[in-house]
């Protein structure tokens, strides 16, 4: 086998990605020690599955990043293989068992519903890797070669908050409305513990520095449906919110944003060219050190962790450039002393201390962190004044209804 780039190996030790998150994580061992088979540098086929394309936000992130590492590592044309919008169906499995079949190493996919079919592959498959975005099963399921990965996005959503939050109290002085009157809107795709832990960390990051803040949230139902995340954005800003976030991957919010003259942070990338009257700032998952990590992992033939999870101190979640256009002034100082607090521990996103549910501070929560049918309570995730998120797992659990935050539909579980 030949040896990885030291400078890559080094970097990847220093930021800690051998190392997951939560309690059931694959140890960090000697190339070879796992029982994998090394794989040259030059032979090595990795496999991408993604929902959609790059006109989705949420895709392209994930195909930025995997070109990006395509190119670091040196991978050629033929040793990268992408497959665009696969469904959340069958055609997930079919496209797994295609890039098996032609000999990829590693496969990843990209979308929470692809998981049931990834673990089919992966035990048809057992000498091949199958790594998954955002799934909940990969510590229960027992499969050998079946990975989760996610990040603690709550840091970003929470971090843009305050920058939403900053506008809003700009807005406030400005005199274009009253304190009482600093409510936000929110375009989420399903009622999940992912868009759910989102939305919340979204509306505490701006309560922090606007405590008036108030926050409605209207589902679409689909991760990706342009007409109805415009209507939902129009919605909110029809029922007098002041500005717009999103947990939804097309650029329907932003333009209904731009449109009526609304600031608007996006979620997965940059919409300032598009919007550069309104956009603020965007937060994101840096999928590069996951992917990096990944591929190695196979090249030296260590385990991969079964379930993966980084946050803003290793790079993994980021935010966007500023628009210097629309935010106000101060926002960048702020942003970088909460992003200090965040990585020394000092600032806890949710800090139980901050926020009550039903007018009660909440002192103990049983989160569904081991995947059932029923969904059903399984581990302690509060203690420490704070709710442990993406600690136990790394995909998201937080389900807790925030008071302060009005759902106007309910409909997509």
């Amino acid at each position: 086998m030949k040896k990885l780039t030291a400078m890559l190996l080094v970097v990847c030790m220093m930021l800690g990605l051998f190392a997951g998150c939560g309690s059931d994580t694959a140890e960090t061992k000697a190339p070879g020690e796992s029982g994998q088979e090394t794989v040259n540098a030059k032979d090595i086929k990795v496999g991408f599955i993604f929902l959609h394309d790059e006109n989705s936000t949420y895709d392209k992130n994930f195909i930025n990043a995997a070109n990006e590492v395509k190119k670091t590592l040196g991978l050629s044309d033929d040793q990268v293989i992408f497959k665009t919008n696969v469904p959340e169906s069958n055609e997930c499995y079919e496209a797994a068992a295609d890039l098996a079949d032609r000999g990829c190493d590693v496969v990843f996919a990209d979308s929470f519903g692809h998981e049931p079919f990834m673990a089919q592959a992966a035990q048809e498959f057992p000498d091949v890797q199958f790594c998954h975005a955002t799934g909940t099963t990969a510590h229960t399921a027992g499969i050998p070669n079946l990975h989760n990965a996610f990040a603690s996005i709550y840091e970003g959503r929470y971090l843009a908050g305050i920058a939403a939050g900053m506008k809003l109290n700009e807005m406030i002085e400005k005199g274009e409305f009253t304190a009482e009157e600093a409510k936000i809107g929110y375009v989420g795709a399903f009622t999940y513990a992912e868009v759910i832990s989102g939305y919340t960390s979204f509306f505490l990051g701006a309560r922090s520095v606007c405590p008036s803040v108030t926050m409605e949230v209207q589902f679409t139902g689909s991760w990706y449906d342009e007409t109805a995340e415009k209507e939902a954005a129009n919605t909110l800003i029809n029922r007098g919110c002041k500005l717009i976030s999103q947990h939804a991957d097309s650029m329907g919010a932003p333009t209904a944003c731009e449109t009526a003259g609304v600031p608007n942070v996006s979620y997965n990338g940059s919409t300032v060219a598009a919007c550069p009257n309104t956009f603020i700032v965007s937060s994101s998952v840096n999928w590069v050190p996951y992917f990096t990590y990944m591929i190695e992992s196979v090249m030296n033939g260590t385990e991969i962790a079964v379930d993966w999870c980084k946050g803003i101190a290793e790079d993994a979640v980021v935010l966007s450039e500023l628009n210097e256009k629309v935010i106000a002034p101060g926002t960048a100082e702020k942003l970088e002393e909460a992003k200090a607090k965040l990585i020394s521990g000092e600032l806890h996103v949710f800090d139980t201390s901050t926020f009550t549910v039903e007018g009660k501070v909440v002192e103990s929560f049983m989160a569904d962190v081991d995947t059932d049918p029923d969904y059903t309570p399984d581990t302690e995730v509060v203690s420490d004044g704070y709710f442990h998120e993406s600690e136990k797992r790394a995909a998201p659990y937080f389900t807790l209804n925030v008071d302060g935050i009005t759902l106007l539909n309910k409909a997509f579980a």
